[in-house]
């Protein structure tokens, strides 16, 4: 039967402005809360239509609504569209000529523009935040929301000073969107932009549609053509982690057949918006971006989203993967995941200009990604879990699909969990790892852990198989992270059932990528190539002149190994670079580049 809108004011803005002729699920209890003058954190899945949430209470209102959004391009493509379905929308921003900024200001001080997007860095200065105080202002919208929790105030500090909005406006009620935010981070959010004063609603995270699948890194541009050719006239998206390599994906795409376009902050505005006007209007084209690709991006044929490199953390991945599958046709998110990945995120976290604690809970954020990456559960019921919702086994993605392989770790599992409860759930994984194996450090003794019952107790295995394991505990929801806290490992609901014998505990078996490390290590080539000896000849020649220059043994600069592996593998930037066996974050940063040119080099000069 066919609802009547003629007394429901926002159903009828809702078809008669939007054309929809029912709510999604959510969006009705949303527009109710402020509608009502109530603030609201809404949390709903990408493709959800958080957009509408603001968009039809601020026609229902009336006056002026302000939508604080993080990017220029994504407060463009939004305008546009309010404009084309007949709503008086502008934005304010340096991308805009002055003369086309003073006109959209006349608009919205005369009373005529309905909806004004602003970039924080715009609306947070003393001359706009007294302008707007003397208009009638009747909404305030914040877009991906969750910036204001996960950049550090040194990035964007203004979006830390959104917290003054309710003290600006009092009578105005504040609505943050985002579709990506955990537990600490609603937490965060509730605190810092409403100062515990909200009505949060979170609508379930699920998309079944989207496969989920990990792969260990070998040859990436081999992976990926091989994915994109299961996939051959289709759109999808690519991430890569840096411009450069962004460049290189999409020419390498180029030359295999594929209409691939690159999208990176590094591109001049015209370019971008040529590239992605392109990946909106055709069929079958390949977007690869960095991040600064994706917010707002609403294409509903997105056939897959696949990552060459680690994302930033679980809430950056499920936000990314989110712009797969709009259609609700099956679609694909694949990431392939490397050791080198998580040296470089590590050096991103330590070398950002932010406080201690933020870098520590970026640091946790990272490991909990690594956990999903390395688990041998359902990786469905690992990221909802994180999200704070159950889930069963899902049977789309590879563990459930593949059967990762698997081996019984209760045992390991009750010792990490002892040392845990031991300790009094207050330490991370570290200094846990370091009871475990009889490290008797500083901190250890210290605090008299080198006495408890479970000191030593996992010597029998290194360093990095317990961090596994932990990370995949943490992953699986047998151990919870204080990531709001000093970042200590608690014992959770699962891990006391483990204790009381309840459940059992599986782990992933090492991956392919430990096993290459593990060839390369030996002297073998992972890939099964043959090395370029002259490039290897040339490679032993530089690291001689480096160790000469800094009076060390050759071997420390880098053992033959490590050198073998770099000609085998030939890498041809700083990312690639980071995958070789051997090459740590500080000798990253001094030899990378001289390495990098020396290889160039010998390429250009062996095609000469």
């Amino acid at each position: 039967m066919q609802i009547s809108t003629t007394h429901d004011p926002k159903r009828r803005v809702l078809k008669d402005v939007f054309g929809f002729d029912d709510f999604r699920p959510g969006q009705a209890s949303v527009m109710e809360a402020l509608l009502a003058g109530r603030h609201v954190l809404a949390v709903m899945p990408t493709g959800a239509g958080k957009s509408l949430c603001y968009q039809v209470p601020a026609l229902v209102k009336g006056g002026l609504t302000i939508v604080v959004s993080p990017l220029v391009a994504l407060m463009q493509d939004q305008v546009a569209a309010l404009r084309l379905a007949g709503v008086a929308a502008d934005t304010i921003n340096s991308s805009i000529d002055r003369d086309a900024n003073v006109a959209a200001w006349r608009r919205v001080a005369s009373g005529q523009t309905r909806l004004l997007y602003l970039a924080p860095e715009r609306l947070m200065t003393e001359r706009m935040l007294d302008a707007l105080a003397r208009l009638d202002v009747s909404l305030i919208a914040i877009d991906e929301a969750h910036c204001i929790s996960q950049w550090g105030p040194a990035f964007r500090r203004e979006y830390e000073d959104l917290s003054q909005l309710r003290g600006i406006f009092p009578d105005v009620p504040i609505i943050a969107v985002t579709a990506t935010a955990d537990e600490t981070t609603r937490a965060d959010i509730e605190t810092r932009l409403f100062g515990g004063r909200v009505e949060t609603q979170v609508l379930g995270f699920d998309r079944p549609n989207i496969k989920l699948a990990i792969e260990p890194k070998q040859d990436s541009k081999r992976q990926l053509l091989n994915f994109i050719e299961r996939h051959q006239g289709r759109s999808g998206i690519v991430y890569c982690l840096s411009r450069k390599k962004t460049e290189e994906m999409a020419a390498f795409l180029e030359r295999n057949g594929v209409t691939a376009l690159a999208y990176h902050a590094g591109m001049s505005k015209e370019a971008r918006d040529a590239n992605q006007n392109a990946f909106m209007t055709l069929s079958g084209v390949v977007m690869v971006a960095t991040i600064a690709f994706g917010m707002g991006i609403d294409k509903p044929d997105v056939a897959y989203v696949f990552h060459t490199d680690l994302p930033g953390s679980l809430e950056a991945y499920y936000q990314e993967i989110g712009r797969a599958g709009r259609d609700g046709r099956a679609a694909e998110a694949h990431m392939l995941y490397g050791l080198g990945d998580i040296r470089m995120r590590r050096m991103f976290i330590d070398d950002e200009d932010a406080a201690v604690e933020h870098k520590r809970r970026s640091h946790g954020r990272l490991d909990t990604l690594i956990g999903y990456c390395e688990t041998a559960e359902c990786r469905r019921e690992v990221l909802l879990g994180y999200f704070g919702e159950e889930a069963t086994p899902c049977g789309n993605c590879d563990n459930c699909l593949e059967q990762a392989p698997r081996a019984d770790g209760t045992a390991e599992a009750g010792i990490i969990l002892a040392a845990v409860a031991q300790s009094g759930e207050r330490f991370g994984a570290g200094h846990v790892i370091d009871i475990l194996i009889g490290h008797e450090t500083e901190k250890v003794t210290a605090r008299g852990h080198h006495r408890l019952a479970g000191f030593g107790s996992g010597a029998a295995h290194k360093k990095d198989f317990w961090l596994s394991l932990i990370r995949q505990l943490v992953a699986s929801g047998f151990l919870v992270p204080d990531l709001a806290g000093h970042g200590g490992l608690a014992i959770g609901d699962k891990g006391h059932a483990l204790g009381r014998g309840e459940v059992a505990f599986q782990y992933r078996v090492e991956t392919r990528t430990r096993a290459a490390r593990r060839a390369a290590r030996a002297g073998q080539t992972p890939q099964g190539e043959n090395v370029d000896a002259s490039l290897l000849a040339a490679l032993k020649t530089l690291r001689l002149r480096l160790a000469k220059e800094r009076q060390v043994p050759a071997y420390v600069v880098f053992s033959d190994r490590t050198l073998i592996d770099m000609a085998e593998r030939r890498p041809q930037d700083l990312d690639d670079f980071a995958e070789v066996n051997g090459v740590g974050a500080a000798k990253l940063k001094e030899f990378g580049k001289v390495f990098l040119s020396a290889i160039a080099a010998h390429q250009s000069g062996g095609a000469a």
